[in-house]
């Protein structure tokens, strides 16, 4: 498979804070992969340096071979880049129908693309809060929505930041399911969770970051067979 994603050399800051040193990260297409590690590491940094959100230092970003790392956040997002944020970022003064279509579109030309239908069949427990407004929802289903939300845009690369981050373990089983769902329609997914056991069995690969470096990278079943990974990098 073609790469879609290629992260090379990146370096990021914050003012004169540098937070990545030099990751080098590919996501191919209709994969589902993972960036693992402990809180403040670099991930959610690195995603924001993908979506145009963080200046980048140094290093390359390319997205389907078209260098990203110098576009703004709205163009890289009409190219294709959708992200499930931490935190949900649902509009509360809009409906959940209305958050759902509000950025609809076929960025990846699918002759199958999401539409509110499809989108409602993957997360059923939308049906009957379609006309409540954001504001009234529960946080599980403000995720659903943030999903629902980021699926309608038919995104070549759908990012998901904590999905699961403060839900209930039913509402956490739903999302594993959606997720699920996703990697067998071959949707190029990047997650990051903290539930590496249940990501093992999703994702087929995983990159694991500590301050701001890859310090490992391999498939599901390297991941499971090195418990030094595990001890020193993931662990609470």
């Amino acid at each position: 498979m073609s790469a879609l994603l290629e992260v090379e050399d990146l370096q990021t800051a914050y003012g004169s804070s540098q937070v990545l040193f030099d990751v080098n990260w590919t996501v191919t297409a209709g994969q589902m992969a993972t960036l693992l590690g402990r809180n403040g590491m670099g991930k959610t940094t690195t995603v924001r340096s993908i979506l145009g959100l963080t200046p980048v230092k140094a290093g390359r970003i390319r997205l389907l071979g078209e260098s990203i790392e110098a576009l703004a956040a709205d163009r890289i997002a009409r190219m294709g880049v959708a992200v499930v944020p931490e935190g949900r970022q649902v509009f509360a003064n809009l409906s959940v129908r209305e958050n759902l279509v509000a950025f609809a579109a076929n960025r990846r030309a699918s002759s199958e693309p999401w539409t509110l239908a499809r989108v409602l069949d993957l997360l059923p427990a939308l049906v009957p809060r379609l006309h409540h407004m954001g504001n009234q929802l529960s946080g599980g289903e403000q995720q659903m929505v943030a999903i629902g939300r980021a699926l309608m845009t038919n995104p070549h690369l759908l990012i998901l930041d904590e999905a699961t981050e403060g839900l209930a373990p039913l509402i956490r089983e739903d999302i594993w399911r959606c997720l699920a769902t996703l990697r067998a329609e071959g949707q190029t997914t990047v997650v990051i969770d903290k539930y590496v056991q249940r990501l093992m069995n999703l994702a087929d690969h995983h990159t694991v970051l500590e301050r701001g470096q890859v310090v490992w990278s391999g498939h599901s079943s390297a991941l499971r067979a090195d418990p030094e990974c595990w001890q020193r990098y993931l662990g609470v």
